[in-house]
């Protein structure tokens, strides 16, 4: 039997997701036989880092709330010790403005932390940083005109997967680049991304992996996604990966407990194809 462990998810601590206490997600893990569950929640972002102060409200916890979200999810691992493995973590985001604001939360709360997902979520845009997971029509208002093509923003896009990845080498605990593609998350609204691009960056990003001790969550959140409709890991890229001995964990991203080990049979099926390629 594979080790089912959901390796990305979020909590009541985040502004843009459920505000179900984590008990919730837990009780739906066990029910759905997953045996570890990784709580890794978004921390704390540079003040005004995004240009819309609404859409700042929604993207991470206050600074006051860090070390309440640590407390809480210690709390509910020893809770829930001997019914499932629970791994306390965070999401950091790559900001190559200020490479160390991460570094110094690791630093400061690096005990209690268990497990990284490190993410890129942003690019400089029109107005300053834009998410690329916004919408639609941030990403083509904001970030197309402003590169002046869907392949340019992706190669600036996977520019910045590859400095994220050296970036977190050095981190002291268990970590993997996060939704390496999200970049997809709109394709079906947005010009077609060329696929050879998509194929050279991420072959060029494998020995990074490599070299990085990193691995990578296989984030099925895309398939709920009605503007992208597939994961955030293509299934050539973790064929190549178990290839090299790069781990993959699955990720529901779940930001409700309903979602929590959503995507899980497409990952079972589609590791096992990529171990027997």
């Amino acid at each position: 039997m594979r080790f089912k462990w959901d390796g990305h998810t979020h909590t009541n601590f985040c502004r843009h997701g459920s505000d179900a206490p984590m008990d919730l997600y837990l009780d739906q893990a066990i029910r759905l036989g997953f045996h570890r569950y990784s709580i890794t929640e978004h921390p704390p972002l540079p003040e005004a880092y995004v240009d819309d102060p609404r859409l700042m409200k929604e993207l991470a916890m206050k600074d006051v709330e860090l070390p309440l979200y640590f407390e809480e999810a210690k709390r509910t691992k020893e809770r829930y010790e001997g019914r499932i493995e629970v791994a306390v973590g965070l999401e950091l985001d790559y900001l190559p403005e200020d490479p160390d604001f991460a570094l110094r939360l690791v630093d400061k709360y690096g005990e209690k932390l268990e497990d990284v997902v490190f993410s890129v979520h942003y690019l400089p845009g029109i107005g300053g940083n834009q998410c690329v997971d916004y919408t639609p029509e941030t990403f083509s208002e904001k970030l197309i005109k402003h590169y002046g093509s869907m392949d340019k923003v992706a190669e600036e896009y996977y520019n910045h997967i590859e400095a994220a990845i050296e970036w977190a080498a050095g981190l002291p605990c268990r970590k993997r680049i996060g939704h390496i593609n999200l970049i997809e998350k709109f394709r079906l609204t947005l010009p077609e991304l060329d696929e050879s691009l998509v194929r050279r960056r991420l072959s060029g990003i494998l020995p990074k992996l490599e070299a990085a001790g990193a691995g990578v969550d296989v984030n099925t959140a895309g398939f709920r996604k009605p503007t992208c409709g597939k994961a955030y890991v293509p299934e050539w890229f973790m064929a190549e990966c178990v290839r090299r001995g790069i781990p993959l964990v699955f990720g529901s991203d779940s930001h409700k407990p309903e979602e929590v080990g959503s995507g899980w049979d497409w990952f079972e099926a589609a590791l096992s194809e990529a171990e027997r390629a």
